[in-house]
């Protein structure tokens, strides 16, 4: 593995780790649901989805929705609400069977047959950093051909592999200037 940066933000620099935003790109073209689980109408979508059939009833188990049946029935019957931790499980059991479901597509739609995806690279903010330890840092694109490791880990929800899958993948294709990219403001893609 390559080196990685060790006192990141000393000086006043400001970003998140790359992996983290590629992350959080990923979520959005899953297009999750919006509307808050505390919501009656985010709560119902939620357990419509996990529930619709016996194969999403058993992902939604396996990713750690472990109430009854007569519990589910209950709250989408509107007899009964979810408490807090079972609001917190059943948004984290959403997202896990929402990953895995769209990965695939996601998958294809990303190394469109090995030509891969263009990628966008914002640097990091160094606006509160003092000016002589300033570096010139420009905005970065790249066309990133190699995307299963980097979907399999979103999916599976590894952030440790998600980070060793995109420093490998992704960033170390900038070549010699990839540390400086470690850490962005933002990185945008599109499938």
């Amino acid at each position: 593995m390559l080196e990685r940066n060790k006192d990141f933000g000393k000086f006043g620099a400001q970003g998140i780790k790359s992996f983290e935003a590629a992350a959080r790109q990923l979520d959005r073209l899953a297009s999750f649901i919006t509307t808050p689980v505390t919501q009656r109408r985010g709560l119902m979508a939620r357990l419509h989805y996990l529930t619709r059939t016996d194969h999403a009833r058993q992902a939604a188990r396996e990713a750690g929705l472990t109430v009854t049946d007569r519990t589910l029935k209950a709250w989408l019957d509107g007899r009964q609400k979810p408490s807090k931790r079972n609001l917190e499980r059943i948004e984290e059991a959403y997202r896990t069977v929402r990953r895995k479901n769209v990965a695939r597509h996601l998958l294809a739609r990303l190394n469109r047959e090995g030509r891969g995806t263009r990628v966008e690279f914002h640097p990091l903010n160094q606006s509160q950093v003092p000016r002589p330890r300033q570096r010139v840092i420009d905005y970065r694109t790249l066309n990133v051909r190699r995307w299963d490791r980097i979907v399999t880990a979103w999916a599976a929800g590894d952030t440790r592999a998600l980070d060793e899958a995109w420093i490998d993948d992704a960033v170390v294709d900038l070549g010699s200037q990839w540390g400086e990219y470690e850490y962005v403001t933002n990185v945008g893609f599109s499938a």
